[in-house]
């Protein structure tokens, strides 16, 4: 399989992820930044290391920029609204 093939495939998931997250936040009408920091944490990672790989900037800066994301990933998962749990 050809690599650009694959790499393009890739990257249209990733915008077609991309719409599909923010098609679910307004539906379920969740409001605010912070909340979704989490998820543009996480597409920023998979935007840095694409552009990484193509450019071949893969070394310590995209590394640690993955690292830095990932870290600010997690921390702000705490502004997360909890799951409604539904007794059957």
């Amino acid at each position: 399989m050809n690599f650009t093939f694959v790499w393009l495939l890739l990257i249209i998931i990733l915008f077609f992820s991309l719409y599909f997250n923010m098609k679910k936040r307004q539906q379920s009408a969740v409001r605010g930044f912070k909340s979704a920091l989490t998820s543009i944490c996480f597409y920023l990672i998979a935007i840095i290391n694409i552009v990484a790989y193509f450019f071949n900037f893969l070394g310590i800066i995209s590394w640690f920029l993955t690292v830095c994301l990932i870290l600010l990933g997690a921390y702000f998962t705490k502004y997360l609204s909890p799951q409604k749990r539904v007794n059957n």
